[in-house]
């Protein structure tokens, strides 16, 4: 993002407020991904991404009730922060790729473990819950 930023100074913005803004959006992003690891850690149940044949529950309740990925929701704010940092509208596209990368390579292939582990529970949760917000 950074990278894509410096290429493209006549994009940068004056932005009244950056850092202000910038690291409100950090600090909410820190809070949604707490949320989130608090919450499987309060269900016992893992918190790797990388192992969700690992998971012992479905966790439906608090912040999983309003998304199904609050700890990619929390990094997205992240990369958001940084980009609203960066004042520069280029850098967006580093939290447009996460994105599209977060569903194809990571949530994706969660979703259909966690399906084929958790049956009708789990798809019922894919219907009441987003996947982002």
């Amino acid at each position: 993002m950074w990278l894509l930023a410096r290429s493209t100074p006549s994009l940068t913005l004056l932005l009244p407020g950056r850092v202000f803004i910038a690291v409100l959006l950090a600090f909410a992003g820190l809070a949604v991904n707490a949320a989130g690891i608090l919450a499987f850690r309060k269900a016992q149940t893992t918190v790797n991404p990388l192992k969700p044949a690992n998971a012992s529950t479905i966790v439906a309740t608090g912040i999983f009730a309003r998304t199904r990925n609050p700890m990619y929701l929390g990094m997205l704010f992240e990369l958001l922060a940084w980009a609203t940092y960066l004042s520069n509208p280029a850098a967006l596209l580093g939290a447009v790729a996460f994105v599209l990368y977060m569903n194809r390579f990571q949530i994706g292939p969660e979703e259909r473990a966690l399906a084929a582990k958790f049956g009708d529970g789990y798809a019922a949760y894919l219907i009441r819950v987003r996947r982002w917000i």
